[in-house]
């Protein structure tokens, strides 16, 4: 799976539409080997005079996109005539990456570094390194770097402490123009109104005091109306709140009729959703007040909600082993994400919105039919889908049914504290069932390669070297799907093993199955591994190859062997 990342640019223009709309241009523009990024917000604000662009993709293009954007900007804003209500140092003043999935923090901000040295060396434009990307414990502050604004570059740039970390010795042309960039890296940051029973502003922010981190002022006697305490110093004493990385205020929003308690969560690891859910509840029932529901403000990462749906599982003492959309509706269903309006997952999910379905229809061709369709498809006169893509399926379903043993034996009356214990089980089953879904597809595609390749020109000796090498790297890939099938297939067997042993007696066949299915699946792969294997010239490669999926074949088939024996036995 590709890392995801989302970039959140604040360019300082928010009047001249001429203006925006040319650099979201060149951002949407992007395109590295064939990927591009997603813009899926543009918000410009009059007022501040500054517009805020977020675009997503996978980490190449999204650093093409970021490069581009910082490049339009600083030809099309001259800063030196700006004004606006917001802070501000550069034509592009904030450009934070931050990681969705499959990246973390730590390299979002290696590569936030990379990209303001590049923009320096490339663009002459200066750069600050904030928050994760930071060089310096000060300046993980933005308004560290952005001090004084654009007004104190010349002083900041001649001043040996307080230069950009990527910049001129001089307050030049380019940095009169363009001012100074701010390239950082945080975390996902979560916008979220929690909606309470009363109408009370007071009441609501008295929520937010006890929970935000940074909590409220210690007063004598503990009152609201107590003199402020102070420390020897003559510094206001803060009590701190109960969630760190939260920052949180109580209003009352007419258009509902309800107070809420509305918090950004700047630090998701450190507060995931669901526990800021949790921790609120508590603070507003201790206060006579209950949540009736949860409102999130713009877009959340996909994992965000799978773990939430997860947490609140495991509180009813449920196997957590189920499909990502079920787990998706638990969470929305805990929290009461519908409570306004109805939570379209579709429209918040970033990975989500990514989607292109005419892409995902074309790359999901197959898993996407009906088993009617799918079994039509499969007996028609064209080669593929065929025995690599069934193998794969095959073992999909061998998963499936171990999982399925996996979630009953979860949910069995008299073994409710093996829950855990069968839901580890389970989501094993699920990610493997996952993962063989997508080698269906996969292996159509890899059969597609071949014959792509045997349909480049051959008419000179180039042409025939061109082509020869492009089937050789065709063939190997057609190897090492199947092979990638095998693996993931005999991944199953120790599932099904494990819940013919210990699972649900009940289902004790359906165990069995799920290993026929494995091993069908193993075996099948493998001839498909051998006959792709004849084909490649690197002889070394093709022993190595069906040498590995011979030793998984006679590993697969003493595990099912075994597992049969128990299933006949139980049976009797």
């Amino acid at each position: 799976m590709a890392a995801i990342i989302e970039c959140v640019p604040n360019f300082s223009e928010g009047v001249d539409m001429a203006v925006i709309d040319s650099i979201v241009e060149r951002i949407g523009a992007v395109n590295v080997g064939g990927k591009g990024v997603k813009v899926l917000d543009v918000d410009p604000g009059k007022a501040t005079n500054r517009t805020v662009v977020t675009f997503v993709g996978e980490v190449e293009p999204v650093l093409e996109a970021a490069f581009q954007g910082v490049k339009a900007a600083g030809e099309l804003i001259d800063m030196s005539l700006h004004h606006g209500a917001h802070p501000r140092s550069g034509a592009t003043d904030v450009l934070p990456l931050i990681p969705v999935s499959g990246i973390t923090l730590e390299e979002c901000a290696v590569l936030a570094r990379d990209l303001a040295k590049r923009i320096y060396r490339e663009l002459g434009i200066p750069c600050y390194c904030y928050e994760a990307a930071a060089f310096t414990p000060e300046r993980k502050n933005l308004a560290v770097c952005r001090q004084g604004e654009y007004e104190a570059l010349p002083e900041k740039i001649a001043s040996e402490g307080r230069r950009p970390d990527f910049g001129p010795a001089e307050f030049n042309d380019i940095v009169k123009k363009s001012g100074a960039s701010n390239v950082g890296a945080r975390d996902f940051l979560i916008a979220v109104n929690f909606n309470l029973n009363t109408t009370s502003t007071r009441r609501a922010m008295s929520v937010a005091f006890d929970v935000r981190e940074k909590g409220r002022k210690a007063r004598e006697g503990g009152s609201i109306t107590g003199k402020v305490l102070k420390d020897e110093d003559g510094s206001e004493i803060w009590i701190p709140g109960t969630l760190k990385g939260c920052k949180a205020i109580g209003w009352y929003i007419e258009e509902y009729g309800i107070a809420q308690v509305s918090m950004n969560i700047t630090d998701i690891r450190q507060t995931p959703l669901h526990v800021a859910f949790e921790e609120v509840c508590r603070r507003s029932q201790e206060r006579g007040l209950r949540v009736t529901g949860t409102e999130i403000v713009g877009l959340v990462p996909k994992s965000v909600l799978v773990e939430a749906g997860k947490y609140f599982l495991a509180k009813q003492s449920r196997s957590a082993g189920v499909g990502e959309e079920e787990l998706i509706r638990i969470a929305a269903l805990s929290m009461g994400l519908s409570d306004l309006k109805p939570f379209n997952p579709r429209e918040k999910v970033i990975e989500y919105l990514m989607e292109d379905e005419k892409e995902m229809q074309i790359k999901e061709k197959l898993v996407r039919m009906t088993l009617r369709d799918f079994s039509l498809e499969t007996a028609s006169e064209s080669p593929a889908p065929g025995g690599g893509s069934v193998s794969a399926y095959l073992g999909a379903l061998g998963a499936s049914l171990g999982t399925m043993v996996a979630n009953l034996s979860s949910h069995k009356r008299g073994w409710d504290d093996r829950w855990k214990e069968f839901s580890d089980y389970a989501e094993r089953g699920q990610a493997l069932r996952e993962e063989l879904v997508c080698l269906v597809d996969e292996d159509t595609r890899a059969f597609g390669r071949i014959m792509d390749a045997l349909s480049l020109p051959k008419g000179t000796d180039e042409e025939k070297k061109a082509r020869k090498a492009a089937l050789q790297a065709a063939t190997l890939y057609a190897c090492e799907v199947p092979l990638h099938t095998m693996r993931a297939s005999a991944e199953a067997l120790p599932l099904a093993l494990a819940m013919a042993k210990d699972g649900n007696p009940a289902s004790v066949s359906d165990a069995g199955v799920g290993a026929l299915c494995a091993l069908a699946a193993v075996r099948g792969a493998r001839l498909n591994v051998r006959i792709n294997a004849a084909g490649l010239d690197d002889r070394a490669k093709a022993d190595e190859l069906t040498s590995e999926a011979d030793r998984i074949e006679k590993e697969a088939a003493a595990l099912h062997d075994e597992i049969l024996k128990i299933v006949e036995t139980k049976i009797g």
